[in-house]
């Protein structure tokens, strides 16, 4: 690897020290470095160009954050874990050194994500396009009611859901905020969409998993605001009429790991418990 970039969550100064350490190790490897907050996506992307590997100094949602960056390119990430559940980080902080160099010797293995695809279609505006790695999610704004959700899928009417909120999320979501909200855990390589509802009124109450080439449609129908979230930190505000059309996208998350490559059911033991 001739260039890595590192990505660390500003707000935490613990990942901060972390990626100047990882920053000086590499450059002693003779490796070209560059370092970046995570919420700087528009410097990121420009640093991007050319980089072999992103290494994100953080949780889950610095990762999140990386995949942003990232896309639509092919730079695979490896996390580094200095935040709380960590399931997308490779290793932990205190095992950065001595594991890189297998990452440099080309020791590692690409683990292929699914994406998400998110049209926003709201009246008189122009149509705006998203990628998401975990979930998409559209719920209820500031005033405490429950919004109108009519769906369909491929065109044809599932049900209109009185909810607190919907969640379209990948495989690599049914982990997240669908699991909080008794979704099921789906395997990673899978390529299926998860719709759940959360805490639905007299509506379909039951999680749905839906074919790769489904495409979820979701009108709004509510007096007051609600909110489109995008791996929980793009946020917008909707109004009624707003339609949000889900669909895998065309584009893929790569990460270069080190553990085995079956190691997913005991890693998920090892989270669901605590245990870091």
């Amino acid at each position: 690897m001739k260039k890595i970039g590192i990505l660390f969550h500003p707000k935490v100064p613990a990942t901060r020290k972390k990626a100047g350490e990882l920053l000086k190790f590499l450059k002693s490897q003779g490796v070209s470095v560059w370092e970046c907050s995570a919420w700087e996506r528009e410097k990121a992307c420009a640093l991007l160009k050319g980089t072999d590997l992103l290494l994100t100094v953080g949780g889950d949602g610095t990762i999140l954050r990386g995949v942003q960056a990232v896309i639509p390119g092919k730079t695979p990430i490896t996390g580094i874990n200095l935040g709380k559940l960590g399931f997308l980080t490779e290793f932990d902080a205190d095992e950065a050194m001595e594991k890189l160099p297998l990452l440099l010797d080309g020791k590692g293995w690409t683990d292929e994500r699914t994406l998400l695809q998110v049209e926003l279609i709201a009246p008189g505006q122009t149509k705006k396009i998203f990628h998401a790695l975990n979930d998409v999610v559209l719920a209820r704004g500031e005033v405490v009611r429950l919004i109108r959700v009519e769906v369909s899928i491929d065109g044809q009417p599932l049900t209109t859901y009185k909810t607190d909120g919907l969640i379209i999320a990948t495989a690599t979501g049914s982990t997240g905020y669908a699991l909080a909200a008794r979704g099921p855990i789906i395997y990673p390589e899978s390529r299926d969409l998860l719709l759940t509802p959360v805490a639905p009124h007299l509506s379909l109450p039951y999680a749905l998993v839906l074919p790769e080439k489904a495409a979820v449609t979701l009108r709004l129908d509510t007096y007051h605001q609600a909110l489109l979230s995008i791996d929980g930190h793009i946020n917008l505000p909707l109004s009624s009429s707003d339609t949000i059309v889900v669909r895998r996208s065309p584009y893929i998350a790569r990460f270069l790991r080190l553990r085995p490559r079956e190691s997913f059911y005991s890693l998920l033991e090892e989270k669901l418990r605590g245990k870091q």
